[in-house]
């Protein structure tokens, strides 16, 4: 008998946005970072030690924290401008 199995592949291929116009950071000293939580478990434990490794070993200016009302929800145009403006790198967290 003769059998084949047909596996599907569900996720989308990378693509790069066409207004994508950010650049790596060459170093993080002086920058300001900021967290994007989504209120997921956990991530504040995980944020907290980042910042602090980023600012005390690495240079970091400073972390400046922004919290979603939910893990679904999107961040507000508000929100993203004024990340636009005070920082330099943006981390958007999981937890669990």
């Amino acid at each position: 008998m003769d059998q084949h199995a047909l596996i599907l592949d569900p996720s989308a291929p990378a693509t790069r946005p066409e207004n994508f116009n950010a650049r790596a950071l060459d170093d993080i000293r002086g920058k300001v970072v900021s967290f994007i939580d989504n209120t997921k478990p956990n991530f504040n434990l995980l944020s907290d030690d980042m910042a602090d490794l980023l600012v005390s070993q690495h240079g970091a200016a400073g972390v400046i924290r922004y919290r979603k009302r939910a893990p679904s929800d999107g961040v507000s145009a508000a929100v993203l401008a004024e990340i636009a403006d005070k920082c330099n790198l943006v981390i958007a967290g999981s937890g669990d």
